[in-house]
């Protein structure tokens, strides 16, 4: 197995580009970090800030120095002995001139020899689109955008051809225009400034293979599968072998050169048949790597998906890949730093502030519902159609009319509690049968609550439903109706994914502000926190299945950083004393917000944990520039929460009055940052959590890099990371201050625990990462290859302790982890004393003869054996975590 030993994921774009990433391989090398995970270097759309907007499968960027960037990358950290992970996108292109499969669809329709590589729906049940593609980019409706001259025929010089432009550029097809030898007299008999020109300029539009629309009219008219809600990236029907060849040409020919030692697969459940794609694409990198002549052609790749795992489900063993890209191992990590007993006081606190008794459960249902009705009616009616064609074949369903039938799929689909089914054999049908049975459970519910009276022909269509959504065809079935229940149970593959996500990332965790570092990509809102023994089942659980996942707690995608989020898990320790602080403030801000309407208090509760969660450590209350800084990034991030939270203003028609009194709001805050203001309190309260937030990030930090699986380190944060959601979090690294903290801090044992500068600067936390990263190549076997062991812990602490071991096959390498958990206030320096806060806890270890004598890697010392076990006092005296290591030979 070539397992990565640590990984860096590096956001490259046109403001760093690959050779900016070259010029930091000497800085990632010294502190330990063995391959750069790399954001797509495709060719993208052009100022594309993350690459996922791909325009060209077999071409890098040259935005970001094109092939002999990436090569040049590549020799210097082979070099080094470092290699490269590379994020790739086989499910979705961009929809722009540039993408010439995309443009050669639009030009050609059917007729095109890429008409079957994206997902369209050439006979679309609306007759206005059938054989014809929606183009939803208009600005607004149809007739006001042709009235106003906001589309037009163009003559690209490029091509040599005329085109539309009209919020993007389209082709011409070929012998629809009615063309002049003169461009100008041709451009001036389609000129939209006179009512003439207007005329056949629609007429040249109603000939074309696409239908310009304005771009809301997506939710309910889309015909072609995008990835989520985004109109401008189209899917890929990747699992076509054709396609498959074309989308990885590039990427096959960098692992079969040794350029690349894997890939990252991005939104893997856009996919139509995951688990075949991911055993194609391990089958085709080996077949490039032996005939390739790729260097050390015997190693495996290594193949990481993007993927949520709801709370109970597992990663299908099937697909043959190493393991996901870490939101699982980040909602572990969250949830064990939270303290269990404050959900139920915090909880109904936000209730009340938010105006919401509804449990959470039925608040998400809620979302999905809104996102079904509102943002993918489309393919919800794509997938009622097919349902709507079984019932009429189907003796038993044939009373189902589609009314009926959308009474029982709705509900369905708001209780349906993972992204999606595979339609795989085995293992994977069983689970895909489980959780198709909770949903309709769950459905039937949703919708009896909802009932005023029986409903027999909803009863009858439910059963239908969750018969044939449920259930593969069997050899017995007539051939139309199995080829039509197939094509039900695809649609909803292809809803479901779109569905979960947006309701529950992009909707519910902007509305629920119970606690916002517990509203995080991959995070459960059923998890609120880990007790040790339920963080131990789940480690060891990833240790036998994909012991080589990766280990993420910080992503280009995440809502909050690591240490914002680290900070506000301290306020479960101290629930009703901030609780207090909160009420109050709230009340003092709605007195201080003079506009109307004034702002919610769900909304101003939610800027609170923000301006306390993420304010940063060294940010003076009397800096009105930096003040000034900051809130601005909180500006941003409340304008993006309110608009997808969809309460009090959304995307599709944003309520500008109530996003400029929260506007105003923030900028009598400004004014506010003397001790007595809103915003001095919100500051004091900040500095209080600072410390022991920072305590959190260590145990984080430490428990990322030492659990089964391989770690990754998100650009930047290997310092303190108070970043918000993008792009705050997406903000350029300073790697010069990066650079100089590394070269001035050796050793750990440098450090001085009683030095605040070495806290809030980040040293510390840039020492641990580095100091492990070291421990990693030291025992290889211990902590790349070793089993996770879970440790006793005896004693009044035990519940705050989490310890484990990781140890070589053989025994001849052990690392011993212990770690505090929810109780960083008193651990903090300046709480209590280790002896007052431990007493006599013990970490115990293994009855073993054979463990080898073990050190503190931190602290140098040798902890005494004290009845079988080692104590908690004693190891955690000097810092707030301890890594014992040990090795034989």
């Amino acid at each position: 197995m070539s397992a990565p030993r640590a990984t860096v994921r590096l956001q490259l774009h046109g403001g760093f580009t690959l050779n900016d990433a070259l010029s930091q391989v000497d800085y990632y090398s010294e502190l330990g970090i063995s391959h750069l995970y790399l954001s797509p270097v495709s060719r993208a759309r052009a100022g594309s800030t993350h690459g996922y907007d791909v325009t060209d499968h077999a071409r890098v960027n040259p935005e970001l120095g094109g092939e002999p960037a990436l090569r040049a990358l590549a020799a210097a950290l082979h070099e080094r002995g470092m290699g490269i992970l590379l994020d790739i996108v086989p499910n979705h292109m961009a929809t722009h001139w540039d993408n010439a499969w995309w443009r050669d669809v639009l030009a050609h329709g059917r007729a095109s020899p890429y008409a079957q590589w994206f997902d369209i729906d050439w006979q679309c049940a609306d007759p206005w689109l059938r054989g014809r593609v929606l183009a939803p980019t208009l600005g607004r409706p149809y007739g006001e955008s042709l009235e106003a001259g906001e589309i037009r025929l163009a003559w690209d010089e490029a091509t040599q051809a005329y085109c539309i432009e009209a919020g993007g550029r389209y082709p011409v097809a070929p012998g629809t225009l009615r063309a002049q030898a003169d461009p100008a007299q041709t451009l001036q008999a389609y000129d939209s400034a006179t009512e003439a020109g207007r005329r056949a300029l629609h007429g040249l539009l109603q000939r074309q293979h696409y239908r310009l629309a304005w771009w809301p009219t997506a939710a309910e008219q889309i015909n072609w599968r995008r990835f989520f809600e985004i109109s401008d990236l189209v899917g890929v029907r990747v699992e076509r072998p054709a396609v498959f060849a074309a989308v990885h040409a590039l990427t096959l020919r960098l692992y079969a050169e040794g350029i690349i030692d894997g890939v990252r697969v991005d939104h893997i459940d856009g996919l139509a048949e995951p688990g075949a794609y991911c055993r194609r694409l391990r089958a085709a990198l080996r077949r490039a790597a032996t005939t390739g002549g790729r260097r050390g052609a015997k190693a495996e790749p290594y193949i990481v998906v993007e993927k949520i795992l709801a709370e109970d489900e597992a990663l299908p063993a099937a697909w043959q890949v190493d393991g996901t890209t870490g939101y699982d191992f980040m909602e572990e990590a969250g949830a064990l730093l939270h303290a269990a007993p404050a959900q139920d006081v915090l909880q109904r606190a936000w209730q009340r502030i938010g105006a919401d008794p509804r449990p959470p459960a039925v608040q998400l249902e809620d979302a999905r519902r809104l996102m079904l009705a509102r943002h993918f009616a489309a393919e919800s009616d794509a997938l009622l159609r097919v349902l709507a064609r079984l019932a009429r074949l189907d003796p038993a369903a044939r009373d189902c009319a589609p009314p009926s039938l959308q009474r029982a799929l709705v509900p369905w689909l708001m209780a349906f509690p993972v992204y999606r089914t595979y339609g795989e054999p085995g293992a994977v049908a069983q689970a895909d049968l489980a959780w198709c049975r909770a949903a309709d459970r769950r459905g039937r519910e949703i919708a009896h609550a909802e009932r005023a009276e029986p409903d027999p022909v909803g009863e009858l269509a439910a059963d239908c439903v969750a018969r044939w959504l449920a259930e593969p065809p069997g050899p017995e079935d007539p051939s139309e109706p199995a080829r039509l229940r197939r094509r039900a149970q695809a649609r909803l593959r292809q809803l479901t994914p779109p569905l979960a996500a947006k309701a529950l990332e992009d909707t519910y965790f902007y509305r629920n502000g119970t606690l916002l570092s517990r509203n995080e990509v991959g995070a459960s809102p059923q998890c609120f926190a880990l007790d040790p023994p339920a963080l131990h089942e789940r480690l060891a659980r990833r240790a036998r299945s994909h012991p080589h996942a990766m280990l993420a707690t910080a992503t280009h995608d995440h809502k909050r950083g690591e240490d914002v989020r680290a900070r506000l898990a301290v306020l479960t320790e101290i629930p009703q004393e901030w609780l207090g602080f909160a009420d109050d403030w709230i009340g003092r801000a709605a007195r201080l917000a003079d506009a109307q309407p004034a702002p919610h208090g769900a909304d101003l509760y939610m800027l609170l944990q923000t301006l306390v969660g993420a304010w940063p450590p060294e940010l003076d209350p009397r800096d009105d520039a930096g003040v000034a800084q900051f809130l601005d990034r909180v500006g941003t991030w409340q304008l993006k929460a309110l608009r997808e939270g969809k309460l009090r203003s959304n995307w599709l028609a944003p309520d500008e009055a109530y996003e400029a009194a929260c506007d105003a709001l923030r900028d009598a805050l400004r004014a506010q940052a003397h001790p007595e203001g809103l915003l001095g309190q919100a500051a004091a309260f900040a500095q209080r959590l600072c410390l022991p937030g920072m305590v959190n990030g260590l145990v984080q930090t430490a428990l990322r890099l030492t659990a089964p699986g391989v770690p990754d380190l998100y650009q930047g944060t290997e310092r303190w990371d108070y970043s918000l959601v993008d792009p705050d979090n997406r903000r350029p690294v300073d790697y010069a201050a990066r650079r100089a903290a590394l070269a001035n801090t050796a050793d750990f044992m440098q450090l001085d625990p009683a030095d605040a500068a070495c806290w809030r600067g980040g040293n510390i936390k840039q020492a641990l990462v580095r100091r492990l990263l070291t421990l990693r190549a030291e025992v290889p076997e211990a902590l790349r290859h070793g089993s996770y062991q879970p440790l006793a812990v005896e004693g009044p602490q035990a519940n705050h302790v989490l310890a484990y071991a990781r140890r070589a096959r053989q025994g001849e390498q052990v690392v011993v982890c212990v770690l505090p958990r929810a109780c960083a206030l008193r651990l903090a320096p300046g709480g209590d004393t280790p002896q007052a806060l431990w007493r006599d806890t013990r970490v115990m270890l293994p009855a073993d003869s054979t463990l080898p004598p073990l050190h503190d890697v931190l602290t140098q010392a040798a902890p005494a054996l004290d009845a079988g076990g080692l104590r908690v006092a004693e190891l955690l005296a000097r810092w707030p975590v301890a890594v014992l290591a040990g090795a034989r030979g």
